[in-house]
């Protein structure tokens, strides 16, 4: 395998010209082909590469590759045939020769690894050559090439892969990275760097407290630094530690660096000659700032070389002190002159926010200026602090800041000084080299610190109900403070009793108060140095119909223009009252959203909210906002049709949401005509069980609208969603129980929308006769209520019963009915489904007018993004370009068709594009491809 170096994000680890096809696999998994990124997949796909990759050139059984991927629980169709062929697929996308690298061999599978570049190997070559050199006395080439090495490592090893190879080689590679580490930091000691010696093993042993070498070498570096009582503490906790827990004494070698360092053995140690030690100016962290816990990456950030000024914000009661004042710890032994600490009270109830004035005289004394010569203005201020930090190297603490204007005037000048400023808000007009977000820590960081305050015996015996404490604490530090405060002053409280008080939001901010700590508190704080109209949007937010939202929808809630909304948006993400999770939209943290739900009572309803929804999904569907013949009469729209609806809904998340989320505000109305609207959108995007989920809940209501007509439209549509998800029973049923409540109310539209779904369920799943006799009796009753779309939908189902009975002629001329009902109405989804058909047929009858109607298809598939429709289309357009003996153009369409296939589309649409795709192989020569094709359609075929 080739010894090419791979592209990497960070640590300064850069590609080699001439590496053709590089991967990573210490961190998250990537791939490059030509430099340009690999789409590597699911994680089960990346799984198997991986387990290929990291054993070049060897040969692996199907057998062996289930086990390396899934362990003792394989899957009962392990699909492997179907994970290569996606692999080669994403090789073969980026221009490599999938073929020629992932190999299938008699027996099994094959990584051929010549060429490729591996970051691990490159990793094992530097390392290789750094210990040469450290052998040779080189140190300070010994020292960059252990670092050189590790700037290749990006996190976790194989982040996020399972099973059992996977977690083999991540042991593997930290433990490679532990060495290096090792090498780096002895080289960095003989050298004299001790400072960075330090900083290196410091971080290192934090995620391995148990490494004896690792503790020698910390030892030996602080001895260095001429902190010769620091080496001994750093043994003594050791040795308890050692004793306490294991059993177990220290190693021979351990003690006798021990013994060096009690002796002064600057030979034995190996340290270089060692400075005397620098007068401090005073050290002012704070101890109380609470357990830091959870918060690793954003503290290695934090302490990285090449920062001089880093600001960390957050919600309220993130944690944003107590990982800066951690940070500055850690920072001091790097920083000599002093570690200096200010409140800012940048959020406080009582005491105003600190003036930069006196900030900065108080500084200037701390650094030993004499009181008389310092002056009162501000510019004079801060000229002569940053004169008098020049030449130091201290860490400087500015917590809770307010605005940039606070901050500006306080930073130290000079190079050597590192600045953490912690607020609530962003602080964009400053200028800083790292800026840190802090959102709720993790569940299990969450769980471990609940678990931590109260004791670990109690939480053992309530794993559950540790969990979903923390989650009704939001994760946030500050509330599982308060919460595992109060289970401690309380013995008799269990983790469930306190859980069962948070679960209603009416009671949860009051839960969350011990003494003078509260989170309502912090929240109220931030949300008081809010300008009115920024509160006023806050408030409004506490009614938003979903978790997430966007300007739109605060506009239409706000009754303003969308601009307005957006920069208000964008203030509040300042303030870290709102997060923006991507560009455009927005979400509360759940506490937050708790607070605001409090203070919205007097805001204005959900249901201009709602509203935005309603317009998306009616527009979104084929009948389009106008051509729903109940509910709130058509408005000016958002939306300019169906294409520009279709995309912010894909944007909007779970639709479920939003539905739940009206019936709780009282309006089941809405909830119902959001449902019925989503239908058609939802089937589209082959989302079928969060359509079936709306349309349950939305039902669940419909006796409570006076829309009457709800409770047939909800009917029929969970009678499509069925059909989608191939189960016609259950569709069957839906649709007859509909039609039998249309006709009870004497509504013939309804009857005939649900004569045509029923229809359409017969079609499929028989007797065909029966379906041409419903559908027949569609089309007529669809006519005389003057429904196109109805109509249309009838006739297209009518062609299909034809086909099936092999009346292609009677088939072509029904769609070509329907195509003239699309065409008269402007339709597009209607048009795209109509043209397939006939180019469909057409195709079938060997006709060589076969490709055009299947070409506009296609292009208005990829016009409306209806995926379904565009892989049948393409499909099936290569085949009639096949049949032109245009077999070049024809393999492009087949291989479209199978890179717009998604894992919810029915198994059925997959082969019938790999036996498509096969016949075209074949038909160019290309036997093997041919029968790889045809070999995965039947795998799919007898699986299904």
């Amino acid at each position: 395998m080739s010894s090419g170096a791979v592209r990497t994000g960070r640590g300064g680890a850069e590609r080699e010209p001439g590496s053709r096809l590089e991967f990573a696999v210490l961190g998250p998994v990537r791939g490059w082909y030509g430099g340009q990124p690999l789409e590597l997949g699911p994680v089960l796909r990346t799984t198997m590469l991986v387990a290929l990759l990291l054993r070049p050139d060897v040969t692996v059984s199907r057998a062996e590759l289930v086990d390396r991927v899934w362990g003792e629980h394989p899957p009962e169709s392990d699909g492997v045939p179907g994970y290569i062929y996606q692999l080669r697929k994403s090789l073969a996308a980026a221009g490599a020769d999938a073929k020629s690298v992932l190999r299938t061999d008699p027996g099994g599978y094959r990584f051929a690894g010549a060429g490729v570049g591996v970051d691990a190997v490159r990793v094992d070559e530097i390392a290789a050559q750094a210990k040469k050199a450290a052998a040779a006395g080189s140190l300070a080439a010994a020292a960059d090439g252990y670092g050189q090495a590790l700037a290749f490592y990006e996190g976790v090893p194989l982040a996020g892969l399972p099973g059992p190879f996977a977690e083999r080689e991540r042991r593997r590679f930290v433990e490679r990275r532990v060495g290096l580490v090792e090498g780096r930091t002895d080289a960095l000691i003989r050298l004299g760097d001790y400072a960075s010696a330090i900083g290196e093993v410091t971080a290192l042993l934090a995620e391995h407290p148990d490494r004896e070498p690792l503790t020698g070498l910390l030892m030996r570096a602080l001895y260095g630094a001429g902190r010769q009582s620091d080496a001994l503490d750093t043994w003594r906790e050791f040795r308890v530690r050692m004793r306490d827990e294991l059993g177990l004494e220290p190693s021979e070698d351990l003690r006798r660096v021990h013994e060096a360092v009690l002796r002064g053995d600057d030979g034995a140690l190996g340290v270089a000659a060692r400075p005397a030690t620098a007068p401090r100016i005073r050290d002012e962290l704070p101890h109380d700032v609470g357990e830091l816990s959870g918060r690793d990456d954003e503290l290695a950030r934090l302490v990285a070389p090449g920062s001089a000024v880093s600001a960390v914000d957050g919600v309220p009661g993130s944690g944003k002190t107590a990982l800066a004042v951690r940070a500055a710890q850690l920072l001091r032994e790097e920083h000599p002159d002093g570690c200096l600490f200010v409140a800012l009270h940048g959020h406080s109830t009582s005491r105003a926010p600190l003036t930069p004035v006196r900030v900065v005289r108080r500084l200037l004394r701390s650094a030993g200026v004499n009181e008389q010569n310092i002056p009162d203005d501000l510019d004079e201020l801060s000229a002569n602090w940053r004169a008098a930090t020049a030449p130091l190297r201290l860490v400087l603490v500015l917590d809770d800041a307010i605005s940039a204007e606070q901050v500006r005037p306080l930073l130290p000048g000079g190079t050597g000084n590192r600045v953490l400023i912690t607020s609530r808000r962003r602080l964009p007009g400053l200028d800083v080299e790292r800026r840190i977000s802090l959102g709720p820590l993790t569940s299990d960081a969450a769980a471990g610190l609940l678990g931590r305050i109260v004791g670990p015996a109690r939480a053992s015996q309530e794993r559950a109900a540790v969990r979903e404490l923390a989650s009704l604490c939001g994760r946030l530090p500050l509330a599982l403070r308060i919460a595992g405060a109060r289970l401690q002053n309380r013995p008799m409280w269990t983790f469930r009793d306190l859980a069962d008080r948070l679960a209603d939001d009416t009671d949860r901010l009051g839960e969350l108060t011990a003494e003078e700590r509260s989170v309502e508190a912090a929240f109220r704080l931030s949300y008081d140095q809010l300008p009115p109209k920024t509160q006023r949007a806050f408030r409004t937010l506490g009614r938003a119909p979903a978790p997430e939202f966007d300007e739109l929808v605060l506009a239409a809630m706000l009754g303003c223009p969308r601009r307005e909304a957006e920069s208000v948006l964008e203030d509040l993400v300042d303030a870290n009252l709102v997060q923006a999770p991507a560009a455009g939209r927005y979400r509360m943290h759940d506490l937050v959203a708790v607070y605001a739900r409090r203070l919205a009572a007097d805001e204005p309803d959900v249901a201009s909210g709602l509203g935005v929804y309603l317009h998306a999904c009616r527009a979104a569907s084929e009948w389009g906002e106008p051509g729903f013949p109940s509910g709130p009469a058509p408005t000016d729209s958002p939306f300019t049709g169906l294409v520009d609806a279709s995309a912010w809904l894909d944007q909007a998340g779970d639709l479920v949401e939003v539905v739940s989320s009206a019936v709780a505000a009282g309006h089941p109305d809405y909830a119902c005509w959001i449902a019925e609207g989503a239908v058609d959108y939802l089937v589209r995007r082959i989302r079928y069980r969060e359509c079936v989920a709306l349309l349950e809940v939305a039902l669940s209501e419909v006796d409570n609208v006076a829309d009457q007509r709800m409770s047939t439209a909800l009917r029929f549509g969970l009678g499509w969603a069925y059909l989608g998800l191939g189960d016609p029973v259950q569709a069957r049923e839906w649709c007859e129980e509909g039609l039998r409540i249309s006709r009870e109310n004497g509504d013939r539209r309804e009857t005939a929308r649900g004569l045509c779904g029923l229809g359409m369920v017969t079609m499929f799943a028989g007797p065909l006769d029966e379906a041409e006799q419903v559908l027949t009796e569609a089309r007529t009753l669809a006519e005389e209520v003057a429904d196109s779309w109805l109509v249309e939908r009838a006739v297209s189902g009518l062609g299909y019963v034809h086909f099936k009975h092999g009346e292609y002629e009677r088939s072509l001329v029904r769609f070509a009915e329907s195509r003239e009902v699309a065409v008269a109405t402007g339709n597009p989804a209607m048009l795209g489904r109509a043209s397939s058909h006939i180019g469909s047929v057409r195709l079938h009858l060997g006709r060589p007018d076969a490709a055009e109607p299947l070409r506009e298809a296609v292009e208005l598939a990829e016009r409306l993004d209806d995926r379904l429709l565009l892989v049948s289309s393409l499909s099936r357009l290569g085949s009639a370009e096949q049949e032109l003996g245009n077999l070049d153009l024809a393999l492009s369409y087949h291989l479209r068709a199978l890179s717009a296939l998604t894992d919810q589309m029915s198994p059925w649409a997959e082969i019938e594009v790999r036996n498509r795709l096969g016949a075209c192989r074949q038909a160019r020569g290309e036997e093997a491809a041919a029968r790889e094709q045809f070999a995965l359609a039947a795998v799919l075929t007898e699986a299904n």
